[in-house]
């Protein structure tokens, strides 16, 4: 993508100007939207970037810029501008360092790349989705279908002799069920994907995702309103798992850990959850919607076990939070593209699964509230006092699956809760998700199996 002798010279400078490390990431990428609103064609965009960002570090300072002029000039005068910036200067350049090439392993095999692909195939399951959630029920409104494709090519290397580099593909859809009654509306979605080609969508039971949107939608139309107060919560599988990724997951990374801006901070071989808790983040998952072969420093992904039976084991840390730390990389550093410097990040982050099944814990509950699909909330990042709306939740009524409830939010605090988890299920599964933070939005995929928290506060209506 670049010279290696013109990424030499790039990285040799940034050291000569003084700084300690000096870092270049080019990327490469094409990416296509095709969207359809109640069968019609709404929109299909196409888009190609490309850009370099250059980030030195002295010390703990890290300075970050970006071009997308690829010339030499261009990219000599980037360094030394950012090097203007460093408030102290290292005296540490010995000249050329030497470049080796990383041998990647690639785990996430592409059938079939977005170039590849006919439109009369992207229509077909659009078309396809769209029909299916329009014939569900005669209180369908509308249907929103998105598919989302992109291809990264990125190039990394450092002045530590890293250089790598990777080609990433993504395809998402996005489906969503409108139901209305009078004034009243309600919504249903799924949003399968993976880091994968066009061969993912072509796979998947298109036929559930469509009825299954709209039976949500249904359903919640025709739903009662949730109580509040005080109460045990089952939270589902899958998509549930967002709610320890936002309230945990966050406070784990070494963006706040390094700065001890998070209550996990410090508190390495200390019981933080219940006994039952295993909360794992992987990288390396084949074709995992978070999954990457190498992150975005340049370093392999691993499979990373933050809390194990309830004892928290370490962090997730990029290069610039492990020298505050003290401690190496996890390959979690991560970033949208060129415009951002890398951070530590989460991949696939999951709770492992438990001895029971959810069959069990629900026959175990006397009363409670069922999470089957949870929606989106807030997290305060630095205390890990959340709220969550559910999109779809019931009534648990002696140890039975009872009506429906609209309105129920979750409200608590993540390390209070993972401390009040007493049974987990065996029905691991993982949902998809966007995850933003300071360096940019991110593909993330949250899971866990379903689980029961024993006390924790409803939001509701009644």
């Amino acid at each position: 993508m670049l010279n290696q002798l013109l990424i030499q010279d790039v990285l040799d400078e940034g050291i000569a100007q003084g700084a300690d490390f000096a870092e270049i990431f080019v990327e490469q990428s094409e990416s296509r939207t095709l969207s359809m609103i109640s069968s019609k064609i709404d929109n299909a965009n196409r888009g190609l970037d490309f850009g370099i960002g250059i980030r030195l570090i002295n010390g703990l300072q890290s300075v970050y810029g970006y071009t997308n002029d690829p010339g030499r000039d261009s990219l000599l005068k980037t360094v030394r501008t950012l090097a203007a910036a460093l408030t102290s200067k290292s005296t540490s350049f010995e000249g050329a360092m030497d470049l080796r090439r990383k041998n990647i392993t690639n785990s996430h095999l592409i059938k079939q790349d977005l170039n590849d692909v006919a439109p009369s195939r992207r229509l077909e399951v659009l078309r396809k989705l769209s029909e299916g959630v329009k014939n569900y029920h005669e209180s369908i409104s509308q249907s929103s279908i998105n598919l989302l494709e992109k291809k990264q090519n990125i190039l990394v290397a450092n002045s530590e002799g890293v250089l790598a580099e990777d080609s990433r593909n993504y395809t998402r859809l996005y489906v969503t069920a409108v139901a209305s009654k009078g004034n009243e509306m309600q919504t249903g979605s799924h949003g399968p994907g993976a880091h994968a080609g066009f061969e993912y969508v072509e796979g998947l039971d298109l036929d559930f995702y469509a009825n299954d949107a709209a039976r949500m939608a249904v359903t919640m139309l025709n739903a009662g309103y949730a109580p509040s107060g005080q109460m045990p919560v089952v939270i589902d599988n899958g998509f549930g798992g967002v709610i320890f990724h936002e309230a945990c997951g966050h406070g784990l990374e070494a963006t706040a850990v390094a700065k001890n801006l998070s209550v996990f901070a410090g508190r390495v071989g200390e019981k933080v959850a219940s006994d039952g808790v295993t909360l794992i983040d992987d990288g390396t998952i084949p074709n995992g919607w978070g999954s990457l072969n190498i992150d975005d420093e340049g370093n392999a992904t691993k499979k990373n076990t933050l809390i194990e039976n309830g004892i928290l084991k370490g962090y997730l840390i990029d290069k610039l939070g492990g020298r505050r730390m003290g401690q190496e990389s996890t390959g979690s550093g991560r970033r949208q593209n060129y415009r951002f410097a890398p951070t530590s990040r989460m991949t696939n982050t999951f709770i492992a699964n438990g001895p029971h099944t959810r069959e069990e814990i629900i026959a175990d509950t006397e009363y409670g509230i069922y999470a089957r699909y949870m929606g989106g909330g807030s997290v305060n990042t630095a205390t890990g006092d959340f709220n969550f709306a559910t999109n779809e939740a019931y009534i648990i009524r002696n140890g039975k699956i009872a009506e429906p409830v609209r309105g129920a939010t979750l409200i608590g605090n993540g390390p209070d809760i993972i401390q009040k988890i007493d049974k987990v299920a065996n029905n691991l599964s993982r949902g998809q998700g966007m995850c933003g933070s300071v360096s940019g939005s991110i593909p993330a995929d949250v899971g866990q199996p379903a689980l029961r928290v024993t006390d924790i506060t409803v939001g509701g209506n009644n």
